[in-house]
């Protein structure tokens, strides 16, 4: 799940709230979010950061949302046409609700796992990598990390993968993995972004 305290109006602190699609086919959707706690969408003013640095590597892309919670990142990635998404939330009300959401939508190319992140990197990967996984781990929990050492290490990146990860901005001690390559870092309020791609060599 993805967890910080926010100003996004979008959650309410009652019985929930939506997040919004910003482009591609599904653009201006509204999809419902329970009102998990500590559950942190990410902004629209993010979103649309990390989808123009990603605007010509989405489309076909096999993607991957780790820490899903709201599932927003995915579902943008759906929005412009990737191939398709696999949401892990460990939460099983925002698990199923992200499941409602892709029956909402009529997607026949995602699927959602109820199921810890960390634990399911720690599974070597016996089928397709992803070429696109979004990292948003809950902050102050030390997971990016070990998520991103088990997504290199357990084959779950195609060779030249793009990944996204999102830390909290006090976070020093982060180290990528020695074959990924920055490609863009923002800092935005609470938070850094940054987007890696793996090198072979």
């Amino acid at each position: 799940m993805r967890k910080k305290t926010t100003k996004n109006k979008a959650i309410s602190k009652s019985s929930g709230g939506f997040i919004r699609v910003i482009s591609g086919q599904f653009r201006g959707r509204k999809l419902p979010v329970k009102n998990v706690e500590g559950l942190r969408p990410t902004t629209d003013r993010i979103k649309e950061t990390v989808f123009n640095w990603l605007m010509q590597d989405t489309r076909d892309a096999a993607v991957l949302d780790c820490f899903a919670g709201s599932g927003g990142l995915g579902f943008e990635a759906l929005s412009r046409f990737a191939q398709s998404t696999t949401f892990i939330e460990l939460d099983s009300s925002a698990a199923q609700q992200i499941e409602q959401n892709i029956s909402m939508l009529a997607l026949k190319n995602a699927q959602v796992k109820n199921t810890n992140s960390l634990s399911y990197l720690a599974q070597k990967n016996t089928n397709s990598p992803f070429d696109l996984v979004f990292v948003d781990p809950p902050f102050r929990k030390n997971l990016a990390q070990s998520s991103c050492d088990l997504l290199e290490n357990n084959q779950w990146l195609s060779d030249d993968a793009l990944i996204y990860v999102e830390v909290e901005s006090e976070l020093s001690d982060f180290l990528a993995p020695n074959n990924w390559l920055l490609l863009k870092e923002k800092k935005s309020g609470q938070v850094f972004c940054r987007l890696y791609q793996r090198q072979l060599n």
